[in-house]
């Protein structure tokens, strides 16, 4: 059996080009913005977005029917890893969350109709969307409570509920709304819900605030919905499937942001070792002290095993199989890797780390982040579990449940 972690040529120039491209033309465009311009801001992002089309870059998730780059989520990987080097460089690209899985989610759920209204904008970089499954009555990580309720009225759907956290929604065209369409279905029942996609704005989509997280308003909306009234045909994906179809956007979601997280992780890394390779302190630099030392080969091997885990979860996808246990576990172990990288990254600058004078006061904000989103910790963990109990249950061994692995 030949394992071979080296990318086939075309994709190693790819991924070559994406570096040039991020570290050439998005990273220095970035850097002569003035704080808070936001006309610049936007500005700058449109033309980028230009060159990345004209670089071949774009969409790179995306099959080439769609105009994407027809990559599969192995190739992916070193593509997001590479674009997340800088904050904007999956908006460059248009790979960026949530307009990402939403694309994934209409290209296999849509009808023809609904890809010609809802897809093609999106993958042209002319609308944004939103995804709205989260409320705050009751655990997002178990989204068969939902008490969002969609009710029949003759030819439409009348919805009301409330929701939060949606990310992306004081800017979104569209959204994915998931709603109760089954009263009569047992309370944690799979086959209740049902998705729809609504138009915005809408008189029944009230955006109520932009929820302050650690990391500032940055578009986590709070969404109150009263009477939003849907024809039929705003259904995504067939009555009752709701559930099925959150859980199939979710899967490849998770693992691109730890594509992104990886990059991250590999800057503090790389932040780090600078830091440790130029501080003098009582006697010799931070980088000859065994407890410097034991920092960075902590947070090597943290990232060594982080990407392992997203290149093995990444091939399952792509050879169809099922990938829920792997991206459960590289979820939940890059988002907490994250988190541990930075703070060894922060310590190792001192105070210097904690001021805003470098990113790692920003970005360790925003990597507490990922220890909730698209699913939190304890979550994943009870499904791992759940998952090698019932391997070894049913076969007498675990390994099943530990990547399948030959060895």
């Amino acid at each position: 059996m030949a394992i071979d972690f080296t990318l086939a040529p075309e994709h190693e120039e790819i991924r070559k080009r994406v570096r040039a491209f991020i570290q050439g033309t998005v990273a220095p465009a970035m850097e002569d913005l003035e704080e808070g311009d936001r006309d610049a801001y936007l500005r700058t992002i449109f033309h980028l977005r230009s060159l990345a089309r004209a670089e071949g870059l774009w969409l790179p998730h995306m099959p080439k029917e769609w105009g994407g780059m027809g990559l599969g989520h192995v190739e992916l990987a070193m593509v997001q890893s590479e674009a997340a080097k800088t904050r904007i460089g999956p908006w460059v690209l248009n790979c960026q969350a949530p307009d990402e899985g939403n694309m994934h989610t209409l290209l296999h759920w849509a009808n023809d109709e609904q890809k010609e209204k809802y897809l093609r904008p999106l993958l042209e970089g002319t609308k944004m969307s939103c995804f709205a499954m989260t409320e705050p009555e009751v655990a997002g990580s178990d989204p068969t409570l939902i008490r969002t309720t969609a009710v029949r009225d003759g030819d439409e759907w009348v919805i009301n509920g409330h929701k939060w956290f949606i990310s992306n929604a004081r800017r979104a065209n569209f959204a994915i709304l998931i709603a109760r369409t089954e009263q009569d279905v047992p309370e944690g029942s799979r086959g209740a819900n049902t998705a729809f996609l609504v138009d915005l704005p809408d008189p029944g989509w009230n955006d109520v605030r932009e929820v302050e997280t650690m990391h500032g308003s940055t578009g986590h909306s709070e969404i109150v919905i009263e009477d939003l009234r849907l024809p039929v045909s705003q259904i995504l994906g067939g009555r009752g499937n709701g559930h099925r179809l959150g859980q199939y956007r979710l899967g490849p979601a998770r693992l691109a942001h730890c594509m992104r997280w990886i990059s991250q992780a590999e800057t503090a890394l790389d932040m780090m070792v600078g830091r440790a390779l130029t501080r003098y302190s009582h006697g010799s630099l931070l980088a000859e002290k065994q407890g410097i030392q034991w920092l960075i080969a902590d947070s090597a091997m943290e990232l060594y095993q982080c990407k392992l885990m997203v290149l093995h979860a990444a091939s399952k996808i792509d050879k169809g199989g099922d990938f829920r246990t792997e991206v459960s576990m590289a979820k939940h172990f890059v988002a907490n890797s994250l988190n541990r990288i930075i703070d060894r990254a922060i310590q190792v600058h001192g105070a210097l780390g904690y001021s805003t004078d470098t990113p790692l006061a920003n970005m360790f904000q925003h990597a507490r982040w990922a220890r909730f989103a698209d699913g939190a910790d304890e979550i994943h963990q009870m499904r791992i579990a759940e998952r090698t109990i019932a391997a070894y249950q049913a076969t007498g061994s675990t390994a099943s449940a530990t990547g399948d692995l030959p060895l």
